[in-house]
């Protein structure tokens, strides 16, 4: 079973409390339409589990099957560097089918950001380096496909549908510690 490579850290964007019993890690690249599809689903699974679940969100950009997934990675992190990355996370996932520039600009403007500067920081790459982080744990962590998770530091290899997600992390809260069980 594959192990993340990079451990969930204060550089990661995270919701829910750090000592929850189950971490759920996705990278994912928002111009994906499996990802896409996948949104809805990890924002229900959230919901299911409340405290009991943190959902980290790392960028896993396919940039050459997706062009606009990378400045869209770019775009969060802009919008992150003004506390307002789940919301330009999920803009982008529901405006997924018309992404281009002039959407994360229109974006940043309804966030209350400056779309100028944002189409600056995406022409000067300011924030490429994140997501260039993000991308090279993943390819550390055996990722080669977007949307890829791993609950509990441990690559998730079933389905991404509601109920198989919720079995799976159900599975890990019933199991208690994963290092523990796995060490036998």
């Amino acid at each position: 079973m594959t192990k993340l490579k990079v451990p969930v850290g204060p550089a990661d964007h995270a919701l829910g409390d750090e000592h929850a019993t189950v971490t759920l890690v996705e990278y994912g690249d928002y111009e994906c339409p499996h990802c896409g599809h996948a949104h809805p689903v990890v924002k229900a699974v959230r919901k299911h589990f409340g405290k009991q679940l943190r959902f980290v969100y790392r960028h896993f950009p396919l940039t050459q099957v997706h062009p606009m997934a990378e400045p869209a990675a770019e775009a969060a992190e802009f919008a992150g560097a003004h506390d307002l990355f789940w919301e330009m996370h999920d803009a982008i996932f529901e405006n997924q089918e018309s992404l281009d520039l002039e959407l994360l600009a229109e974006l940043a403007q309804d966030l209350g950001l400056s779309s100028e500067e944002l189409l600056g920081a995406l022409e000067r790459h300011d924030y490429l380096p994140k997501v260039k982080d993000d991308f090279m744990g993943g390819v550390r962590s055996g990722v080669n496909g977007t949307p890829t998770f791993f609950i509990n530091g441990y690559r998730y290899e079933g389905l991404y549908e509601f109920e198989d997600l919720v079995e799976a992390i159900e599975a890990e809260l019933v199991s208690g510690k994963t290092e523990h069980r796995r060490a036998g």
